[in-house]
Order: structure tokens, then sequence, then C-alpha cells
């Protein structure tokens, strides 16, 4: 109970400064012995709070964006009820066959968001103003996309938005930080519900209330602190624990 409490409180912070902690509490719920599917549905519900939490912390980069917000939210929703779809009625030994492959994916893209952040600030240059046209299909389309990812399997959700969004937005890095975790606050969320309403059963409530009790702290201390913690040693504690995460999945 601990291991899951402080596992929530740290992929709170993550979230909310980095988007990938379900990195961190996908494989703590794995060695409490909850099936892959039962873990993944309970840590989408338990996260919620943390997402929310870190949302409100950054509140202020988001002034101004109010208008982009209103465009992209119902793609995100939309995405949220496919993935939520897909897991739910997808045979458990499909979710079990793919995961390790998309948590893998989620490692690379923690362990190359440095490279992927200075890309991202050398093209911002050539997409300036607000987003109209194709770039404004193009971030739709990208809500949409990570919304269904974020609705099947929550991991690395932020850090592919970040890196989609930052392509077509002129906006730094904070701003778009913000953007992240409201879009994944919704996704998380409209998932959640969707889980709670058609799937109660595969929630491991105890475990779903200690993740979500320690996101909620970890929200608001990583949109306040997590800034100051060095990038190198956040960055390389959550690609451990994937490959960890990894590991128990094809040993299992």
């Amino acid at each position: 109970m601990a291991a899951v409490a402080v596992a929530g409180l740290a992929a709170g912070a993550i979230n909310a400064v980095v988007g990938s902690g379900t990195l961190v509490t996908f494989p703590v719920l794995l060695a409490t012995g909850l099936p892959p599917v039962t873990a993944s549905v309970t840590n989408s519900l338990g996260l919620v709070p943390g997402n929310v939490g870190g949302a409100v912390g950054y509140r202020r980069e988001l002034s101004g964006q109010r208008g982009l917000l209103l465009r992209l939210l119902p793609a995100s929703v939309l995405g949220a009820l496919t993935g939520a779809f897909l897991l739910l009625h997808l045979p458990a030994a499909a979710f079990e066959a793919v995961v390790p492959a998309l948590v893998g994916l989620a490692v690379v893209l923690v362990a190359v968001q440095p490279l992927l952040t200075r890309r991202l600030a050398a093209r911002r240059a050539g997409a300036p103003g607000p987003p109209r046209g194709w770039r404004l299909a193009g971030l739709v389309g990208a809500a949409y996309a990570t919304g269904s990812y974020g609705g099947y399997f929550a991991a690395s959700q932020g850090v592919l938005q970040v890196g989609l969004f930052g392509l077509l937005l002129a906006e730094p890095l904070q701003r778009l930080n913000a953007l992240k975790n409201v879009l994944t606050s919704a996704v998380n969320g409209v998932a959640a519900l969707a889980y709670v309403l058609v799937a109660a059963d595969r929630v491991d409530w105890p475990a779903a209330g200690l993740v979500a009790a320690g996101s909620l702290a970890g929200g608001l201390l990583g949109a306040r602190y997590g800034r100051r913690l060095p990038s190198a040693v956040l960055r390389t504690a959550i690609v451990v624990l994937g490959v960890v995460a990894v590991l128990v999945l094809v040993t299992r």
C-alpha cells in the first residue's frame, strides 16, 4: 500500500512536469499482482486527480489558449472514448501482447525528449501566429490520436502531445506543457468515467484510491516545484522504471 501511494505521488509530479508518470505506477501495480488490463484501468482512474492538480498548477501558462483548447478538447474526448472502447473490448491477450511495445515506445520517447525539444525550438520560428488551415487540422488530428493512445494506455501520452503540438505551435515549452496537462486531464477523466460506468469490476478500488491520493499531492507539488528538479535525473529514473515494466511484462 505504501509503495502504491508513493508511486502515485511520484507519477502525479512527473505528469505535471514531463508526462510519463504511468511508467512509475504501472510497474508497481503489476508488482502487486494485478493483471495488466486491471493495472491499466486502475492506473488511469487513480491518476485523474493528479492530472487535474497539474493543470491547476499551470493555469498561468494557459493564458490566451482558451480558444485553442475549445477546439482540441472534443477531439481529445472522442479519442479517449475510442481508446477506452478498444481496451475494454479487445481480448486481454491482445493488450498483454501489445503493451510491452507501448511501454518500450514510451521509454524511447522519454529518452529522446531533449533532442525532440531542441528540434521543436528550431521549428517554432517557422510556425508563427494562431493555427489555421492545415496546422489546425493537424492539431485536431494529433489531439484525437494521442487521446486514443491515452484512453488505451496512458504511458507517455503527454510526451507525445508536447512533441506533436510543438511541431505546429509557436509556443514556449511551458505553455505547451500547460496545454498538455489540460488535455491529459480530459482524456484520463473521460476514460476513467467510461471504466467506472461499464467496467467497474476491472478496477482495483483500494489501489485506485491510493494512486489518486498520491497523484493529487504529486500533481500540485510537481506544478509548483517540479521545474527545479534536474531533468537528467528525472528522465533516467523514468527510463529505468520503464525498462523494469517491460521486463515484468515479458516474463509474466
